[in-house]
């Protein structure tokens, strides 16, 4: 495809682009939903259930910058297709899953094939559009990618009420067919013309110190924090960073210039993402189980109470974008963390026999306030970047908000079963032991444990373990907050309000932009 061909295309390559990110966002959140049907079917521990989520983060997370420097080296849209394959074949291959351990596996892989599609996105974007348009490109991006988050659970809801568990992995099957038949048409592929040298020893690195540091992060809640092996995987994940960073510094054709880091618009962006999908994935994940379990409600109605979350991601997504350009990216990134913790605290007031219209506000304008931070900071990450590299940046910025979502589903998720523990323990104290550890572990066990006493003392038991589990929410989502506002503090003080003026680098590798601010008004 030639590059006017490629420009005159470039809203049609959006479309499949987009259309391509669908299912990588379904599959962010689809999956919780899912959850209690695939305890019941395989009898999983609440550890097997977070692996069934969390394998595919570790892998997607692990191999986000090898992959996005592959896709530089060997061409965007040969990764991107090849991922989009990968993807669907792996959930058609839940068909033959037997075990637990069997649907972990193919859950690796989905991550793997997530790893090729999420960066190869937003690097083709870079490239085809132009810098003046790139931003409102990025917004759609954004928008597109909130949209899959924010619908998964309502898709999953409607499939799981007539279908079973495997429909969730099938629903994506489709959508990779007819991306993968569109992206032979309608994307133009793009490289880097000078890769360099294949940085191996720092492509194995970065796979060595990400995936211990998300397993660590996974693992501790159910091992415990200060377990030796939990320490250990966060000793080797320092270590092995150590080493990158050394290796990095002094490699002639480095996989990551981490020169980058100097340019607070790449930097500081891409920590605002970061504790902004901490916030985000971590109170996702607490919130299925408050509504399926303390409201009872049905996977249904428990995807479709979460609908709002998918017009404020759109809205604030694609509207952000031209917020920024008047404003500048300062204030907007900030006000939506200012937004999304203001938010999140609210949940201090819930109640489990509280109505629904305060829930759907809460997700409607936490995931407006997520939506303003996620377009501009993305343009911010990838407009500090030469667009030759922009694979290995848009990877970059996958791995913040993978490794943001990971620490957010862990250390959240951790919190709100602790706060729980200690809250129930009341209400347990008069069951038979095996019970009472049951009743304390999670409140889908407290259910089953209700399940088979006497209906008073069930419903009873059932009631105050839905309270427990509300008081807990509420402050194990403050965490969260603290996370948003802190992050707000640094991008009032940090962020630049406006892309920096383009200045060369000289040094091994391509130019890399630094932050050099022309003159602004004080109230940008």
């Amino acid at each position: 495809m030639t590059a006017a061909l490629a420009y005159e295309r470039r809203w049609k390559t959006l479309r499949v682009l987009a259309l391509s990110l669908v299912i990588i966002g379904l599959d962010n959140t689809i999956l919780n939903v899912a959850l209690p049907s695939l305890q019941e079917h395989f009898d999983a521990s609440s550890s097997t259930l977070q692996w069934m989520v969390d394998s595919y983060l570790v892998s997607f997370a692990g191999l986000l910058l090898t992959l996005g420097m592959l896709g530089d080296r060997f061409g965007r849209k040969r990764a991107l297709q090849t991922g989009i394959a990968l993807f669907g074949l792996s959930s058609l291959a839940v068909l033959f899953v037997e075990t637990s351990t069997q649907l972990i596996a193919v859950r690796a892989l989905m991550g793997v094939g997530g790893a090729m599609i999420m960066p190869a996105t937003l690097s083709i974007i870079t490239n085809v559009f132009p810098r003046e348009e790139r931003a409102k490109a990025i917004g759609v991006w954004a928008g597109t990618a909130a949209i899959g988050v924010g619908l998964g659970p309502l898709f999953g809801g409607l499939l799981l009420e007539y279908f079973d568990w495997s429909s969730v992995f099938l629903v994506n099957v489709p959508v990779a067919l007819v991306a993968f038949v569109l992206g032979l048409r309608f994307v133009p592929d793009s490289r880097d013309p000078h890769p360099g040298r294949f940085d191996v020893p720092g492509a194995l690195l970065s796979i060595g110190a990400l995936v211990a540091l998300i397993y660590a992060v996974i693992e501790a809640p159910e091992r415990g924090w200060l377990d030796p092996v939990i320490l250990g995987a966060f000793g080797a994940a320092l270590a092995l960073a150590a080493a990158f960073v050394a290796w990095e510094l002094r490699t002639a054709s480095p996989m990551l210039d981490l020169r980058l880091f100097r340019n607070p618009r790449f930097s500081i962006a891409s920590l605002s993402i970061s504790l902004a999908f901490f916030s985000l994935f971590g109170a996702i994940f607490a919130l299925t189980q408050f509504l399926q379990f303390a409201k009872d409600y049905s996977p249904l109605q428990a995807g479709a109470a979460m609908v709002p979350l998918a017009f404020g991601l759109m809205l604030g997504a694609t509207r952000s974008a031209k917020a920024a350009e008047r404003v500048g990216t300062r204030r907007v990134v900030a006000g939506g963390l200012i937004g999304l913790g203001i938010t999140l605290t609210t949940t201090l007031l819930w109640t489990s026999d509280m109505p629904y219209w305060p829930i759907g506000l809460w997700f409607f304008f936490g995931a407006l306030s997520m939506g303003c931070v996620m377009g501009p900071a993305t343009s911010s990450v990838m407009g500090a970047v030469p667009k030759e590299k922009a694979g290995v940046a848009s990877a970059m910025n996958d791995v913040t908000r993978q490794v943001g979502g990971s620490l957010g589903t862990a250390v959240i998720g951790s919190l709100v079963t602790s706060f729980y523990g200690s809250r129930v323990s009341d209400a347990a104290s008069g069951l038979p032991s095996g019970a009472r550890s049951a009743v304390k572990d999670s409140i889908g066990s407290a259910d089953a444990v209700a399940a088979q006493l006497p209906a008073d003392q069930g419903a009873s038991l059932s009631h105050a373990a839905a309270s427990a589990f509300s008081d807990a929410l509420g402050l194990g989502l403050c965490a969260a907050a603290i996370a948003a506002l802190a992050a707000a503090v640094i991008v009032i003080r940090r962020l630049p309000a406006r892309e920096a003026v383009s200045a060369p680098v000289e040094g091994p590798g391509e130019p890399v932009r630094l932050n050099q601010p022309r003159e602004l008004p004080s109230a940008a």
